[in-house]
């Protein structure tokens, strides 16, 4: 019995002393905040990481002027695969790199254009990165969209993630990009970014030359740039293809049922000269795909409510007709988004990017089988009738405006 008790000790503080062999101590990392790829002339990767600076967060003593300075340093390295670049930047960082924290994977455009599967695999793969870090796409180099500054985060990674994930645009995680280039009911969608000008710098370090005024050779001011949602990157299986605008992002919300907090904006029924805003609230749509053994058709129906929070016109919120022509107006708004995304995925880019093949995969399993090798032919020619319903709730703390 005491050699049975003597042999679980043992074996109990074997284990135990080896639970410790893998850790990771904080000051031995160093944590990428973002990573950017982008191709070079010889078909190489070029591969930029934002790392967090440990004294910008907390990590040492912080200067009075640090919250006005990069606290994240940005480098690049190239190699002939994802991995191979990141091996070269070991040569330069002095701590290991990890993947574990990263927020945002930044693809180059013209990078996005020879095809994104190569550029994601490595992602994929690794165990450290994580499957719901952000994947966007950069109007010119990733590089030169990692090599800013945010006003209200520590990084501008933080500050692109928070936009993302308030569902401002269409975000996609590295886990739905995966599953949106396996299906064969759907192409694939990426949130479309830039360097914008946004206000004039508040410290030494966030000056940006935007790279546009590069690009067109204008005179460079040195400036404050913010990462700004500007559309969304279409692609056509993993190549870029297209871009919509914001007004066409906000359809696509629409039709792929992932509308989020937004607005509304009308002409008055009384006053056209003046608008009317609504906050959008709920919103819902549903899709019913129908198949007559030659062509698809799909009905769509989209219910909206909100709140009526500004009004430039003069109208009496208390009559019934005036809320049901301002309801009408909304309906037709959202039914015009709608139809203009519609019209250049089905007939400027002849795509289906709004998984109506993953609908008509369920309801028409058998016929699926003969028609998903040539979906986005069926999808352009697909006849696609739209209803809206449009209500508004409530009209704030006043029903007549106030003079």
């Amino acid at each position: 019995m005491i050699k049975k008790i003597i042999c679980l000790l043992l074996v109990l503080s074997l284990v135990l002393q080896g639970g410790c062999w893998s850790r990771k101590e904080l000051s031995d990392l160093a944590i990428i905040m973002a990573a950017g790829i982008d191709r070079t002339p010889d078909g190489n990767i070029r591969l930029t990481v934002q790392i967090a600076r440990p004294r910008a967060f907390g990590g040492g003593t912080v200067r009075p002027s640090a919250a006005q300075e990069n606290n994240a340093w940005v480098l690049s390295q190239t190699g002939e695969t994802v991995l191979d670049a990141e091996r070269e930047l070991e040569k330069k960082v002095s701590r290991k790199i990890y993947w574990g924290h990263m927020v945002i994977l930044v693809l180059g455009q013209e990078a996005a254009r020879e095809g994104i599967r190569s550029l994601i695999n490595f992602f994929s793969r690794s165990p450290n990165a994580r499957e719901t870090l952000w994947v966007l796409v950069a109007r010119g180099k990733a590089e030169d969209l990692l090599n800013s500054h945010s006003q209200l985060e520590n990084t501008s990674a933080q500050s692109t993630g928070s936009v993302l994930r308030d569902a401002v645009g269409v975000p996609v995680m590295l886990k739905d990009l995966i599953m949106m280039l396996a299906s064969k009911g759907t192409n694939p969608t990426l949130p479309f970014l830039e360097l914008t000008a946004s206000g004039a710098p508040q410290g030494p370090g966030m000056k940006e030359n935007i790279p546009e005024a590069k690009n067109k050779q204008q005179k460079v001011t040195e400036t404050h740039a913010e990462i700004t949602l500007t559309g969304t990157g279409v692609f056509k299986d993993d190549r870029l293809v297209g871009q919509l605008d914001v007004p066409d992002t906000r359809g696509l919300l629409w039709l792929t049922n992932k509308i989020g907090p937004g607005e509304i904006t009308i002409p008055s029924p009384a006053e056209p000269g003046k608008k009317i805003s609504v906050n959008i609230t709920r919103g819902k749509t549903k899709i019913e795909p129908f198949y007559d053994g030659q062509n698809a058709r799909f009905e769509i129906k989209i219910t909206m409510e909100g709140d009526l929070w500004e009004q430039q016109s003069t109208e009496d919120l208390t009559d019934p007709k005036i809320f049901a022509a301002i309801e009408k107006r909304m309906a037709q708004r959202i039914e015009q988004r709608v139809r203009s995304v519609l019209d250049k995925a089905q007939f400027d880019y002849g795509l289906d990017i709004f998984a109506f093949g993953e609908s008509f995969h369920r309801k028409y399993k058998k016929e699926w089988a003969a028609l998903k090798d040539r979906w986005d032919e069926v999808f352009a020619n697909a006849d696609i009738n739209i209803a809206v319903e449009a209500h508004i709730r409530r009209t704030g703390l006043t029903t007549k405006r106030i003079f």
